[in-house]
């Protein structure tokens, strides 16, 4: 077994005896470190002109020695103290500074990222006669925006101070915190992250659209960080000072999850997931997690693994935390072999299956649009942003019960009804999955099989909601996918959804500027002046395939 972790060269032999022998003291429990130790420590960092540090477990017992340089220790990995929600990490560090100073922000930070249960510096005094010790712990009620306690240093004879009695309160206090947060509720709890360049308006517009994601995803929001930076750190996305408050701020609200409104690289996932034992993931992919509730056909659920197989693909790496805090739950849900051990040829082996699976359903698909167009029946699609109302809309013009709930990607699998107008035309109308800004580059490919439905399409609905405070955005959004699908040829008629929602003068305002049809998709009564357009817009084509002629 390993005895000593850190800067070790140049060291003599009998220093690294009396460091190895570290090992084997034992510190009651009643103390952060006896006064023996801490002078110990003192001497030898006094001689190396070296920072030693102490990892300690809950029983008295040093787990890691480490050596650093006349600045800072680098505490190794801990793994195997993996703590658990709302739960410090078992072990307290007690390290030596060269100088008179108290805590550092670094130690602060080891604390907070780590989540160890104390953190204390053994530092000369001011007078540089005695030692004293600096000792501060996370707080489990965070007040005025703070998450920790430095307390006044300690003699080294006012050591004996009830440690494992105030490591105990502690905890307690924080299982307090979390039963009072999982009372009633078996949701994950997240706190949301949005790291911009962008405009504060901007920034936030699209933070409230992460709310409405996670949700919809079913976690539950405990917070929301906004953090607007002239550049975006590469390595973490977000400043360390900001992760570290973010850490302990999850802590205290017993918040398990961190998700990011940008997209994160490998390279940003790991380096996070290496300094905070919290789960991590992007919009991204809360979006694909989502999609993969919402799959309830096969041909869905082949789409939504692939999209997951591609995210996930750069981002498998032997023996990282990442991956493994992504098993089961969200971020995890979905295809089987997205745990640690899974290597990239099997990945790669299960994209090029789905694949070959998706091209069948996509000449399927083909197969189908070419016997529809045979028959003359014409092709109604309904698109537009998420949650904007479209399968109410299907079910009022169909009498049919499409499943259509309040929340964003209700609808994942196409639906497809037949409409007769009062002229006797038939049609068929689809509804589509919703779109949403910045769509998973993996998604729109995964689901190429489910969009090429609307090439066969003679008419779209675009159904906008009235009530959305970002409804030009959303129209953008939209408009911009279709150009990337090469559809934006197809006629348009505009529909002005959830007009009981809005006043008089936002319908107008609207219905001018957009020329579209304000309804009401609950109330068919509503409906009669865009069912009307559908049929002007249907009639000429049905008549150019009854007589054989080509509208021009």
């Amino acid at each position: 077994m390993k005895r000593l972790y850190g800067n070790i060269v140049g060291l003599k032999a009998n220093q690294l005896r009396r460091l190895e022998n570290l090992y084997r003291r034992r510190i009651p429990a009643d103390y952060v470190i006896t006064p023996e130790i801490a002078r110990e420590i003192s001497l030898l960092a006094d001689e190396l002109r070296r920072q030693v540090g102490l990892l300690i477990n809950r029983k008295g017992k040093i787990a890691y020695v480490i050596v650093g340089d006349h600045q800072k220790i680098v505490i190794p990995n801990t793994g195997l103290y993996r703590t658990a929600p709302g739960r410090l990490k078992g072990l307290r560090c007690v390290h030596t500074h060269l100088t008179p100073e108290p805590l550092t922000q670094d130690d602060v930070t080891d604390l907070a990222l780590l989540r160890l249960d104390m953190m204390a510096a053994v530092a000369p005094s001011p007078d540089g006669h005695t030692h004293e010790v600096h000792l501060g712990h996370i707080l489990p009620q965070g007040s005025n925006g703070k998450y920790y306690q430095i307390e006044k240093p300690l003699r080294l004879d006012q050591l004996g101070n009830g440690c494992t009695d105030q490591i105990r309160a502690l905890e307690d206090e924080l299982a307090r915190v979390r039963a009072i947060h999982a009372a009633g509720a078996n949701k994950e709890r997240a706190l949301i992250v949005s790291v911009t360049t962008a405009s504060k308006r901007n920034a936030l517009d699209s933070l409230a659209e992460l709310r409405d994601l996670a949700r919809s995803g079913g976690i539950e929001i405990a917070g929301e960080e906004l953090q607007q930076r002239r550049r975006i750190d590469s390595r973490f996305l977000i400043g360390l000072g900001k992760l570290q408050d973010l850490t302990l701020k999850a802590l205290t609200r017993d918040i398990n999850l961190l998700i990011f409104d940008q997209e994160l690289n490998p390279s940003q996932i790991r380096s996070i997931t290496d300094q905070i034992d919290l789960k991590v993931i992007d919009r991204t992919q809360l979006i694909l997690d989502i999609f993969a509730q919402r799959a309830q056909t096969r041909e869905g659920k082949l789409q939504v693994e692939l999209a997951q197989l591609k995210y996930l693909l750069p981002r498998l790496i032997t023996k990282n935390t990442a991956m493994s805090r992504l098993t089961g739950g969200i971020g995890g849900r979905g295809p089987g072999e997205t745990k640690l051990e899974i290597n990239r040829r099997r990945v790669r082996d299960r994209i090029t299956r789905l694949e070959k699976d998706l091209a069948v359903v996509r000449k399927q698909r083909k197969q189908q649009r070419a016997q529809r167009s045979k028959k003359g029946v014409p092709v109604i699609s309904i698109i537009g942003y998420t949650n904007a109302g479209k399968s109410t809309l299907l079910n009022t013009l169909t009498q049919s019960k499409v499943l259509a709930e309040n929340q964003l990607f209700a609808t994942l699998d196409p639906s497809s009804r037949r409409l007769r107008f009062p002229q006797d035309i038939e049609v068929i109308i689809t509804d589509t999955v919703g779109f949403i800004k910045n769509l998973p580059k993996d998604l729109m490919v995964a689901f190429r099989a489910t969009l090429e439905e609307l090439e066969s399409a003679d008419l779209l609905l675009h159904v906008v909601d009235l009530s959305n405070q970002r409804i030009d955005e959303q129209i953008q959004s939209v408009n911009k996918i279709l150009r990337d699908l090469r559809l934006n040829h197809i006629p348009q008629l505009m529909v002005l959804n959830k007009k009981d929602r809005v006043t008089a003068e936002t319908i107008t305002r609207y219905e001018r500027r957009l020329k579209g049809f304000a309804v009401s998709a609950k109330d068919k009564t509503t409906l009669v002046p865009l069912i009307d357009a559908m049929q002007s817009g249907i009639a000429p084509l049905k008549s150019s395939q009854e007589t054989g002629l080509q509208v021009g």
